[in-house]
């Protein structure tokens, strides 16, 4: 696409959001901009925390007060002036939140016109649309609640009977001593926290065990005034079983291995409606039939309901048809509509919004993707590039951040943000076309590969779509583990080879989670050394020195800035005066270390930190530096982290906690998502580093700047879901661009070097 000189655009003025360096910007209109840079740029800052933002704030400006409260707030964005904004639709990268309930069905509203299909042309009928749902108690099965597995709580291996409650009886982090929930049942009155639990009388422990929503007759101090009571399983099951969580500890997660074990409800089969529901059938298919097929395979059974309902059933088919049509278009035709949301990856849920938005009928909108091309094969790009495209070509506005050089090299317009990261970068650095000189990286294939130390083997591996593979890993050596998405690599390394060898440590795609009051200390974990220095520097304990403890200024509440609540208006946000910002009071300001106050250290840089502290928290932080995220000041705050940042300061975590002398064995999950090539290179220096010092890294992996770093390479596919699950090639990356079509990933990678 051309971009005349005379095209509206949305132009930028004075921009300061963050890192920004008080920049101007034009992005045309009706055009796909891609704003790229390494992370920490600014790039974010610029997109999501100025533009869009300032975009859905001035929308939300247009509707009366009452709504207005109810809309996600936004601050204001550091910036002169912004003008040429449109409605604005962001479409990020965050996963689905942990509902049991909700399905890939649900996720892209297939689940309402399926159901609707089937109450009116089903024989023998259900019933309404309700009585086809497991989330309605008309449809769902009762034994399982609509959930398809039973999960059963052990609890002889939940209570150590030997233990009293203030000893730890309760076999689970979120009930040990100290805890809020242990103080429930220490407070409730209901029985002496001192006696061993075996020693209670059986209707006490019953009690303890089973009570739900129980009035209390006389509750210690301490216990909440509303006097009710639920016992310890009511309190699992609701936490942990009726939901999925969006975040688990390892704590959380091994004490439910423990504790918690799943089945499929014996009455649905793991459909999990009725028996009515399920006798309900279309062409001799129920629902729950129609549900568990990959959607590549629904186009067969619309096709045949098509020709065997006729004319009458046509509308809700067309609907349906049009959905599986677009899943299909964006590449995940291997899903399956039953398939649990939370279990989908960042870039699986990307794309399921995405499809929201294909044959909307508005125009001149505003569409803004974080990375969607993150996480994805090069398969798979040139799908979301097609729909970028058609999104463009349909009189919109497509801005997108990405690193992905084929994106960059389908925009009509780039815009590069340096060149370097926090106080480094927030510059506009490129401004033009891809063909002008935008720097798009090609990988460089390697000259020489490692040999091999030995292997570790996985056998017989037959998790989700895998086909009984057995697949000899090297270890001593740099090996990624490729394929298209739902090809099976993370079935194959994440659960069957992990399972396998429990010497490899998997660090995965959970998110970091965190905000305002977590910072790189703290996820880190050398927040408690450097406060313990602080402590006995000025003979006080450790909360002193947290903003969310005793150290906290109490004028802003340890935030350090001071929110004015206006009613129906925005909030405003000022920096507290009382501390000056830190958040700090002046007891905790007051203690000096090595002449640095806690609130000057926190501003040092992690490697400047890590001088004042001992061996291990020194370590901690020197790993934050390795992993590329020196730049930034040790209690920087999660919540003005990029996704990059927060995925390198995850993987800084993950290595910092490795302790022993064993040699290195790990398994990373896709550890450059959301990383530009600079950053990719500076990582690739790092595992090479590790693996020459004796260790064994496999990554799971899709950026072929790494596939072509790789000393070998295991390539699964051919296809997704049913056309998954099979070694397709295992070698070097010289001998992979040269086995043709037999690899979807070689052949890109071939044709990537050919661009060399």
């Amino acid at each position: 696409m051309n971009i005349d000189e005379n095209t509206a655009s949305i132009t930028v003025t004075g921009a300061r959001t963050h890192n920004l360096r008080d920049i101007d910007v034009e992005i045309p209109s009706h055009a796909l901009t891609v704003v790229t840079g390494v992370s920490g740029s600014g790039k974010s800052s610029l997109v999501f925390d100025t533009i869009a933002a300032e975009a859905q704030r001035a929308t939300a400006a247009g509707y009366p007060s009452f709504v207005r409260t109810r809309l996600a707030q936004y601050p204001p964005a550091d910036v002169d002036r912004i003008d040429g904004l449109t409605f604005t639709t962001v479409v990020d990268q965050r996963r689905f939140t942990g509902n049991a309930r909700s399905t890939v069905a649900t996720a892209v509203d297939l689940a309402t016109p399926l159901r609707m299909l089937f109450s009116r042309f089903a024989v023998p009928s259900a019933g309404f649309s309700a009585a086809y749902s497991p989330n309605d108690p008309t449809g769902m099965c009762l034994t399982c609640e609509g959930l398809g597995t039973l999960s059963a709580i052990d609890e002889d291996a939940l209570i150590d009977q030997d233990l009293s409650l203030d000893d730890g009886a309760v076999r689970f982090p979120t009930f040990a001593p100290g805890t809020y929930r242990w103080k429930r049942l220490v407070t409730s009155g209901l029985c002496d926290p001192s006696v061993p639990w075996s020693q209670l009388p059986e209707e006490i422990r019953n009690v303890l065990m089973h009570a739900r929503d129980l009035r209390l007759e006389e509750p210690l101090p301490g216990y909440p005034e509303h006097g009710r009571f639920d016992g310890i399983i009511p309190r699992l099951r609701d936490s942990y079983l009726r939901r999925t969580p969006s975040r688990l500890t390892a704590a959380e997660r091994a004490g439910l291995d423990a504790v918690v074990s799943h089945s499929t409800c014996p009455d649905c089969a793991g459909a999990r409606i009725n028996a009515e529901a399920r006798d309900s059938h279309i062409n001799g298919r129920s629902i729950a039939d129609w549900a568990a097929v990959s959607i590549s395979d629904l186009h067969g059974l619309v096709s045949d309901a098509a020709e065997s309902l006729g004319e009458s059933a046509a509308p809700l088919l067309v609907d349906i048809s049009r959905r599986v049509d677009a899943l299909t278009e964006v590449g995940l035709g291997y899903l399956n509509l039953d398939r649990s949301s939370p279990t989908l990856s960042g870039g699986e849920a990307q794309r399921l919004k995405m499809v929201r938005h294909l044959g909307s009928p508005l125009t001149e909108v505003t569409y803004v993707f974080d990375e969607p091309a993150a996480g994805l094969h090069p398969n798979d790009v040139q799908r979301v590039i097609t729909l970028l495209s058609g999104l463009r070509d349909r009189r919109n506005t497509v801005l997108v951040v990405d690193h992905n050089p084929a994106v960059i090299a389908a925009a009509d317009h780039v815009i590069g943000m340096g060149p370097g990261a926090g106080e480094s970068g927030g510059e506009v650095t490129f401004t033009g076309s891809p063909a002008s000189g935008s720097g798009v990286h090609i990988p460089v294939l390697k000259s020489s590969v490692r040999t091999p130390t030995g292997s570790a083997a996985v056998e017989h591996a037959r998790s989700n779509n895998l086909r009984d593979l057995t697949v000899a890993v090297p270890t001593g050596v740099l090996t990624v583990v490729t394929g298209v998405a739902g090809s099976g690599k993370s079935s194959l390394m994440t659960t069957d080879f992990a399972a396998q060898h429990p010497e490899f440590t998997v660090v995965g795609q959970q998110p970091l989670h965190g905000g305002r009051r977590s910072s790189l200390l703290t996820v880190t974990g050398a927040a408690d050394g450097l406060r313990a220095l602080f402590a006995a520097s000025g003979d006080l304990s450790q909360s002193w020195f947290s903003r969310n403890a005793k150290g906290g200024c109490p004028e802003c509440r340890g935030t350090g800035e001071i929110t004015t609540e206006l009613a129906f208006m925005e909030d405003t946000r000022t920096p507290c005066e009382a501390c000056r910002g830190s958040g700090f009071n002046q007891k905790a300001l007051s203690v000096t270390v090595g002449g640095y106050t806690i609130a000057d250290v926190e501003a040092l840089r992690p490697s400047e930190v890590a001088e004042l502290l001992g061996p291990a928290d020194a370590a901690r932080l020197r790993w934050v530096d390795r992993v590329g995220l020196g730049y930034l000041a040790a209690g920087r705050t999660l919540d003005g982290l990029s996704g990059g940042e927060r995925q390198r300061l995850l993987l800084s975590r993950h290595l910092g906690s490795i302790s022993g002398d064993a040699p290195l064995r790990l398994i990373l999950d896709e550890p450059t998502t959301g990383l530009h090539a600079a950053d990719v290179r500076r990582l690739l220096d790092l595992f090479d580093a590790l693996v020459d010092a004796g260790g064994s890294l496999v990554l799971i992996e899709h950026n072929q700047q790494v596939i072509a770093h790789a000393d070998h390479v295991i390539d699964i596919g051919p296809g997704a879901g049913d056309d998954g699950g099979q070694v397709v090639f295992e070698g070097t990356p010289a001998e992979l661009v040269r086995v043709g079509s037999r690899s979807g990933t070689g052949r890109c990678l071939a044709e990537a070097l050919r661009h060399d």
